[in-house]
């Protein structure tokens, strides 16, 4: 799989990088076009809240649906039934376990233009693009010198393929090389997710499980609930608890605070 995309750079000195998936049937150019729409109570863009932030769009290739021959989508990997995740689920797993391989080398050499600072890379997606990252996190080996984790995780109308396995079994599934024997990006990488209640297509209770796998697999996970927004990012309050996030576990600087932001970790959780 080929990884064209584009890049935007920073508008001050490089310190850190977010690299962002975007969702089945999009594409990187449009989806970093949308950002500029998404915007906080300030009316500020992840951009400008994040002047020193470098943004990498990769670019999902178009891959053939085997649930309807002869089309095919801009998809990180193919699914046979939108409305059921785990029927046929074994069709996800080629397309799943390519995209983990380059999205790791992406983060890899993000990683080496910011002279080895793993911690200064943010992983990010939404939907399918969430989805494939959090695989992705399953089979990442970040060296130890430089941290064991990543800055950060954003997930956004997020799933977990291949639920209700153990990690081990995650990463079997895919079958990669270079796949760590331990759970260390997982514990040292702060983790935000975010979804509607109202998402028809990624069901919340979907977003609810994968924030429960996470955490059984020893993930730190903020899980921010809100009660209208679709299938798409909410805002601005969802943007405000990304800039938060961002801010109190990558900047390290004081945010507004853990619980007064909007809806704070499971307080909207309408499970």
């Amino acid at each position: 799989m080929s990884n064209t995309g584009i890049t935007i750079p920073p508008t001050a000195a490089h310190t850190h990088t977010v690299i962002f998936l975007h969702g089945r049937g999009d594409n990187a150019r449009s989806f970093a076009a949308s950002l500029a729409h998404w915007r906080d109570s300030r009316d500020r863009t992840l951009a400008d809240a994040f002047p020193s932030f470098r943004w990498v769009f990769p670019q999902a290739p178009k891959r053939p649906l085997a649930a309807q021959p002869g089309a095919s989508y801009y998809q990180w990997f193919d699914v046979w039934n939108v409305r059921d995740f785990a029927q046929r689920e074994e069709l996800q797993a080629p397309g799943l376990g390519e995209s983990v391989a380059v999205i790791r080398g992406v983060i890899a050499d993000e990683a080496d233009k910011l002279g080895g600072r793993w911690d200064r890379v943010i992983l990010a997606g939404i939907s399918m693009g969430a989805a494939t990252s959090v695989h992705t996190l399953f089979n990442l080996d970040v060296p130890a010198g430089a941290g064991g984790g990543l800055g950060a995780f954003l997930g956004f109308c997020a799933r977990c393929p291949f639920a209700g396995r153990e990690l081990g079994q995650m990463r079997d599934v895919l079958g990669l090389e270079g796949v760590p024997d331990h759970d260390n990006v997982l514990r040292k990488t702060p983790m935000l997710l975010e979804h509607c209640a109202d998402d028809p297509l990624v069901l919340v209770q979907n977003g609810r499980g994968l924030r429960d796998t996470l955490r059984g697999f020893g993930a730190s996970v903020e899980w921010k609930e809100y009660p209208k927004g679709g299938h798409w990012f909410h805002a601005p309050d969802g943007m405000d608890d990304v800039v938060d996030f961002l801010t109190r576990h990558v900047l390290g600087r004081e945010g507004v605070g853990e619980g007064q932001g909007h809806g704070g970790d499971d307080d909207m959780d309408m499970s």
